[in-house]
């Protein structure tokens, strides 16, 4: 299959890395190894793809942390970046045992990187990585929507993240990267 080519997930899929995230999170906090059989009628989920996994408590980021680039497979993905949101955000203090039950998980499986520009970002459907030298930064597509930020204001938080004056979006020499996501979580589907 081609890149940027993907299928999207089916329900079914969705679903079981929901349940493959949270399985994970557990069994790491019980400090044991349990084999998760991937159902086979789901060969998507062994497709190399970009994932993030976020994680809130009561409706406030608990962690986020994910790959742009696909270099896993999304079940070892959404494995590693599941443990990686819940101990490895240098945002938060790593999540407790005693927390798990409270937190919500969020996927968002990424297309491709395509380079942009700021006039192409449609709020609601881009995340945009933004690159400057040394500096980075990137949102996933449904963050602008959770603040109700316009396309300036959504630019400008991006670049606050990556480190740069928030008005670096009207720098030609800073490069924009473009993605989408499917994006589902547990209050989806549980």
């Amino acid at each position: 299959m081609n890149p940027g080519a993907e299928r999207k997930l089916r329900d079914k899929e969705k679903i079981f890395l929901l349940k493959l995230a949270r399985k994970t999170l557990e069994n790491y906090f019980k400090g044991k190894e349990e084999v998760i059989k991937v159902p086979e009628d789901c060969p998507n989920l062994y497709e190399k793809r970009g994932v993030f996994v976020t994680l809130t408590k009561h409706g406030n980021l608990r962690g986020c942390i994910g790959t742009l680039e696909a270099i896993y497979p999304l079940v070892e993905g959404v494995k590693k970046m599941a443990i990686c949101a819940a101990i490895e955000d240098p945002r938060f203090s790593p999540l407790s045992s005693e927390e798990l039950s409270e937190v919500e998980i969020e996927i968002s499986v990424l297309s491709p990187l395509k380079e942009g520009k700021p006039e192409d970002v449609v709020v609601g459907k881009h995340g945009v990585y933004v690159v400057k030298g040394i500096y980075r930064g990137v949102l996933l597509p449904q963050v602008p929507l959770e603040y109700n930020w316009d396309r300036e204001t959504f630019l400008k938080h991006v670049c606050l993240k990556a480190g740069l004056p928030p008005e670096c979006y009207k720098d030609p020499s800073v490069k924009f990267y473009l993605f989408t996501a499917e994006v589902f979580s547990e209050k989806d589907y549980f």
